[in-house]
């Protein structure tokens, strides 16, 4: 594996952690809810509605640092998609 890639990819482990399968779900319907063209608060509602155990509490405080996360998520994806191929 190219040394690049491990290095992005132990960083990545680092950032987004140990996530349960629910966990991924919940971030899965985000980020594809945010793919669609939703906002974060939007995105964060129809999870919350298909994954209701996982669902995050946000308020005006702290939708800036969760948008940046699962921004963060959303470019992941692509990334490893495209090592993918």
């Amino acid at each position: 594996m190219d040394k690049t890639i491990k290095t992005y990819l132990d960083r990545a482990a680092e950032i987004i952690g140990d996530r349960t399968s629910s966990e991924i779900a919940h971030d899965d319907a985000v980020v594809e809810a945010l793919n669609q063209g939703r906002t974060i608060k939007e995105a964060l509602a129809i999870a919350g509605e298909k994954h209701p155990d996982e669902a995050i509490k946000w308020n005006d405080s702290n939708i800036g640092d969760i948008a940046g996360h699962y921004e963060y998520l959303k470019e992941h994806n692509r990334i490893m998609k495209m090592l993918q191929k």
